[in-house]
């Protein structure tokens, strides 16, 4: 499953939608009986992702509507040289010369949770 990012035709709301995805593997060597031609066209096959899902059900209205069909292929190569989304604010963060910021810290609790209980008779 990998996440993707619609509009819904209908509602005109864009959702992040779970699509599931096939990957096809290239073979590890050529097939018996391979010619130069053969050869050729098997040095150019790559690995690839092969979208399953093509309609899904809009989180805000329900209507279902079909993903766009030039998405359904992806090239694994292409995939895995994209940055994460993470990865990538912090590089900017970073090269801005913007500080890291802090971890979010829980407010304290109140006296009430926190002290030790003195059983039922209380």
């Amino acid at each position: 499953m990998r996440p993707g990012r619609y509009p819904c035709p209908r509602c005109r709301r864009t959702n992040e939608y779970s699509i599931r995805w096939v990957r096809r593997v290239k073979r590890d060597r050529l097939p018996s009986g391979a010619d130069d031609q053969d050869r050729a066209k098997f040095a150019k096959l790559r690995d690839y992702l092969l979208r399953l899902d093509d309609e899904v059900t809009c989180k805000t209205c329900g209507k279902k509507f079909e993903i766009p069909s030039q998405h359904s292929l992806m090239f694994v190569d292409q995939v895995e040289g994209l940055p994460k989304d993470d990865e990538l604010d912090a590089e900017i963060a970073a090269a801005a010369g913007e500080p890291e910021p802090p971890a979010e810290s829980k407010p304290k609790l109140p006296d009430r949770f926190t002290r030790p209980s003195r059983g039922w008779r209380g």
